[in-house]
């Protein structure tokens, strides 16, 4: 019987050649690219923040503006992501799973985000939202009121948002076999359970992708926002925003302590949502 190490070796010798060059000149080229694009920025803005020291970062973070904007920012993407992930998984099941007049004009549709550049969608939707547009004036007749108010950001991130939580639902959706269902049906189950227990656990990774891309999407985003957020410190002030306010008063030192923090929480949330996927997937693969 041939050892293990000999059949690795074995098969690594005889493999076909990749179309793209091999590892090591593959490997080489993502880190160069990766230090350039995204770690070479990262670590400098982390290093312009080291120059606060802790008390001084210590000090930008503890403000008790910064604290509100954290709070805003994090608090209504945390919440848009959340509803993106659930109504982007009914989009996603309508837009596969039926034909329909207009169902290309609804693909098309989702996409709009992706395409519209942020500060027209901000501008059309304080125009939309404002105490005299078409839905603000009927909503502040019942003493709702969006633009300007914690609500209004919360709809240019579930804006901004959605079509991450469609995209990556809906090729899973196609994929699921529909006779699995018929299956489930037929030894008895209910809507309910063929849905909890055949349908949303292979979905569940995707799902959990398209939360976490609305989330990150949702936190960084500026342009959407600014128009409709009225930026009142303590109310509907988002974090991008006070980071602008701080480099337009010429105090770099706090719009990076600002951005470093941002930078930390954002890894951290991430990485557990990732966690989280990992063992989703690994859980379905057992099942």
């Amino acid at each position: 019987m041939v050892p293990t190490r000999e059949r690795r070796q074995t098969r690594f010798r005889f493999r076909r050649p990749s179309a793209i060059p091999g590892f090591p000149l593959a490997f080489g080229y993502t880190l160069t690219y990766l230090g350039l694009i995204v770690l070479i920025p990262l670590a400098t803005l982390v290093m312009r923040a080291s120059t606060l020291g802790f008390s001084g970062l210590w000090n930008v973070v503890t403000d008790e503006r910064v604290l509100s904007a954290l709070r805003i920012s994090f608090g209504l993407s945390f919440g848009a992501a959340f509803l993106n992930a659930f109504f982007g998984l009914v989009v996603a099941w309508v837009l596969v799973r039926y034909d329909f007049p207009g169902r290309k004009l609804l693909h098309a549709a989702v996409d709009l985000p992706f395409a519209l550049p942020t500060a027209v969608a901000g501008i059309a939707l304080a125009a939309l939202y404002a105490p005299n547009g078409w839905l603000g004036e009927p909503l502040s007749h019942l003493g709702i009121k969006v633009a300007y108010t914690p609500l209004g950001i919360f709809i240019a991130l579930v804006f901004v948002g959605l079509p991450f939580a469609v995209r990556t639902v809906e090729p899973l959706i196609a994929e699921i076999d529909r006779e699995i269902e018929e299956a489930s049906a037929t030894l008895g189950a209910t809507r309910s359970q063929t849905l909890w227990r055949v349908v949303l656990p292979p979905l569940a990774p995707a799902i959990l992708t398209g939360f976490a891309l609305a989330f990150a999407r949702a936190v960084g985003e500026y342009g959407s926002v600014i128009f409709i957020a009225g930026n009142i410190p303590y109310i509907s002030e988002i974090a991008p925003i006070l980071i602008v306010i701080r480099l337009e008063e010429f105090n770099y030192a706090g719009a990076t302590g600002i951005a470093v923090v941002m930078l930390a929480i954002s890894f951290a949330t991430l990485l557990v949502i990732n966690l989280i996927q990992t063992w989703s997937r690994r859980r379905f693969g057992d099942a």
